[in-house]
This record gives structure tokens, sequence and C-alpha cells, in this order.
């Protein structure tokens, strides 16, 4: 029930959302029924139907080529979507304050719409005045007054006079006008000394302007935005390296180097390149040792397999080492969890291995738990000797609490991506007690990857992917 109702709040979100884009990208800058209206309307219905494909397919079982058709278009467009829309709220700020200023050049109130100012009718032919040949633009036909309209001439002769004069006296007045009511002018008008009516720019017009200027502003901020995040994931992660001393670490293990990688993400859109680009990374480091903090894939071992087969490559002078992560318990845990023992990796499920001058442990992501196979601190830390120094893999930060109580010194952690996409950064914060870096609790550091890969949308704004290589200092050194 509880999902359920999550699940129509968020259905009528993306519904708003896409409600104004549509207002503010297609409604408020092309014209009823033309071929643009059309086309962005169709996209305004089809594009969240793919966006919704693209999170839902992989989990009702879709086939997986369906799955890699419907992520690259479903998924990029919630990032486009993102900043599209945080684009057009500035463009809120910016609207009314654009329609003052051409207001103020065209000499028109804010807000008053199109005005005329009569001048005096021009002589006719013989040198009357008062025949009312100078018709204002801004009254509709029909309803002009009779005393506005050309004065019917009773012979060839007048005709002609009155043609000619109608050509110099009328045709300023009312068919250009007419255009100038239409056309999204902005600028000062042209002012004719043959005008009888001289006719500022219509609000309609001015706003329609504003709106296309707006519009495409916000779309070119935000697309720009989507493509540079999207080029920052597929050039791949780079490099970051810290130094994290520890108290009990021996004199023998200074300098030691661990490769840090989380959140690969291996599924419909990044693949096998993808893995092999974050394994030449790592190789470059030399490290001593590699730890694969959890979320490696988003799929099952059937569809990913082949795409995971370059981590085979990885060299480290200790080996390399995997936890589980939350990805990990909807694509599969235990299948993966093999896989990646025949690539050569070691699995550490609730368990500890002794490393040279320290202790080497791994938990199962909290995940886990719906399966019953969650972490268990006392398994993988309880029987160890408290005088040799402690490094723990955990996929979430939030378990740094049950590493102070296990006396843990370095927990290595990944799941946040560092928000991914500004400003969910902030959110990050809401729901992890560290984001990304290093941070200490109590006499227990905890340092979080940014990922090397991204869920969802192919894009990273704001929080760069990498890898990063912690080196562990000893004090005693």
């Amino acid at each position: 029930m509880v999902f359920a109702l999550v699940g129509l709040v968020v259905l009528a979100l993306l519904g708003a959302v896409h409600r104004y884009l549509w207002r503010r990208f297609v409604g408020d800058t092309t014209a009823p029924g033309s071929p643009l209206r059309r086309a962005g309307t169709v996209a305004a219905f089809v594009l969240p139907l793919l966006s919704i494909g693209a999170m839902t397919s992989g989990r009702v079982g879709a086939p997986f080529w369906l799955q890699q058709v419907l992520a690259w278009p479903g998924f990029l467009w919630l990032a486009c979507l993102l900043y599209l829309t945080l684009a057009l709220l500035v463009g809120e700020v910016v609207r009314p304050v654009l329609l003052r200023v051409l207001a103020r050049r065209d000499g028109v109130t804010p807000g008053a719409g199109a005005r005329t100012v009569r001048e005096p009718a021009a002589a006719g032919p013989a040198g009357e005045s008062g025949t009312g040949t100078g018709t204002p633009a801004d009254v509709p036909d029909g309803t002009r007054p009779r005393t506005e309209e050309l004065v019917p001439s009773h012979s060839a002769g007048a005709s002609a006079r009155s043609e000619a004069a109608g050509r110099t006296a009328t045709e300023p007045a009312t068919e250009p006008a007419r255009e100038r009511e239409t056309e999204p002018a902005v600028g000062p008008l042209a002012t004719s000394a043959t005008d009888p009516a001289t006719t500022l720019a219509p609000g309609p017009s001015r706003r329609l302007f504003v709106s296309r200027v707006v519009g495409g502003a916000a779309a070119a901020a935000g697309l720009a935005t989507v493509g540079y995040g999207t080029y920052g994931v597929l050039r791949g992660p780079s490099v970051r390296r810290i130094t994290v001393p520890l108290a009990k670490l021996p004199r023998a293990a200074h300098g030691f180097r661990i490769a840090v990688v989380s959140d690969i993400h291996i599924g419909p859109i990044l693949g096998r390149a993808h893995t092999r680009r974050i394994v030449d990374t790592i190789n470059a480091t030399s490290p001593d040792l590699v730890a694969v903090v959890g979320d490696l894939v988003d799929g099952s071992v059937a569809d990913l397999g082949s795409a995971a087969e370059p981590l085979s490559a990885l060299r480290a002078r200790h080996g390399s080492f995997f936890v589980t992560g939350n990805h990990e318990y909807f694509s599969g845990a235990g299948q993966w969890v093999d896989h990646v023992r025949e690539l050569g990796l070691h699995p550490l499920e609730n368990a500890r291995v002794e490393i040279e001058g320290f202790d080497l442990a791994g938990v199962n992501d909290i995940a886990g738990e719906t399966e019953g196979q969650g972490p268990d601190f006392g398994r993988a830390l309880g029987d160890r000797d408290r005088g040799r120094a402690a490094v723990l893999l955990a996929h979430q930060p939030v378990v740094i609490h049950d590493a102070v109580e296990h006396g843990v010194d370095l927990q290595l952690s990944g799941h946040t991506h560092g928000g991914q996409l500004w400003p969910g950064n902030f959110l990050a914060e809401l729901a992890n007690p560290t984001v990304a870096g290093l941070e200490r609790y109590g006499d227990t550091q905890l340092f979080v990857s940014r990922g090397a890969g991204a869920w969802g949308p192919p894009v990273r704004v704001g929080a760069p992917s990498d890898i990063t290589v912690v080196e562990l200092a000893s004090r005693q050194a």
C-alpha cells in the first residue's frame, strides 16, 4: 500500500514537471497547430514513458536488449528533465525583468498592452479635413466607427484620387500596423511621418519574444550541463590520492597503497569498455591491494557476466577484494559472488584476512538483510586482535557506528556517488554521515569514494567519478 502510494506521488510529480516544461518550451513559444507544437506535444508524452521503461524494465525481467534500447534515451531524459527544470526556474526570475526592460525601451507601461496614439486625420484630396482616412490599427475590422471608414467616391476620377490618397494615408496605418501586432517586435518602432497613428509593440508580441529567449537559454544551459556530465562518465574516472595515518599500523606497512573503487555499475549503458577503462586506470597506479567496495553491477550474471570479465586483469601485490553493495542484491548477489571469485577477486562475506601489518575485513551490504545475508560485524571482527590495525570494507557509510564499536581504524565505503547530480549531494547528506572524502568518527576514520560509474543517467554533475589510492601511514615511521 505504501509503495503504491509513493508510486502515485512520483507519477503525479513527473506529470506536473512535464506539464510545466511543455508550457514553457512549447506552449509559450509556438503557434497552435504548428508542426513544432505538435512535435513538442508528442515528445512530452513519449519521453516520460521512455524514462519509466528504463527504470522498470530490469526489475520486471525484460529482455536485456530491450533494457539497452530504453536505457540511453530514458535515463538521459531524466538528467535533462532535472537541469531543464532548474534552468527554467532561474528563467522565471529573469522573465519579468526582461519584460519590464523591453516595455520601458518601447515606452509602454508594463502590462498596458498595445496603445494607439491618434493624430489629426490627413486632409482629403481637395484639401478638406476630417475625412477620416487614418484608420487606427488597433480597432478590429467590423467595429470601426463609420467616421473612420474611407468616404466612397461618386465618380471614376474621384475614385482614382481616393485610391491614390488611400495608398499614402491609409496603408501605413492599417496593414503594417496589423503585421506589427502579430510579429514579436520588441525594438523601437519605426514611425513614419505619413503615419496617422503610432502603434507601440503590443504585450503578446513582447511576451512571445521573452518566452523564446528564456526558453532557448534554458534549453542551451540544461542540455550543455547534461552533455558535459555525460562526457565525464564516458571518459572514465580520474585518480585521487590521499594519505591516512593509522596509530596501530606498524612501520613495516608504512606506505601501503589500497586502490579503492566503488559503484562501477556495469549495466545496460556502461558495459565491457567501461570495465576495461577502470581496470587499466587501477593497474596504472601499481597498488598493493585493490578494494572493490560494492555496487559492481546492475543486472544478472547471464546478461553482464562478459562485461565484468576485464576484472580478471586486475593486478595487485596482495590481490583484489570484493564486498557486496545494495545493487548486487537486486541482481542475484550469490551468483555474482561466485562469478567475481572465478575472475580472481576474493569476496569478503562478513570475513577477515590478515594482510601485511593490518587486518582487512569486509561485511555484506545491509540490503542483504532481506535475504538473511546482511552485515555481521561480530563474525567479521569479533575475535580479532585489537592490537592490530583494522581496515573495513563496507559499501554503505551508515554502518560507521558499528565499525567504531568494533574498534575499526579505517572504513572504506562508497554508495553515495558524491550526490552524482547536483543538487543531489544535499539529499545524500540527509541519508549518509559522509557523502565523499575522509572524516573521523571517534577513533575510526571513514573514507567515502564518489564511485567510478553512475546509476541511472550516465551523467555526473558536481561529483566527478574517481578511483582513490589510499596510502596508509604509520605514526611509528
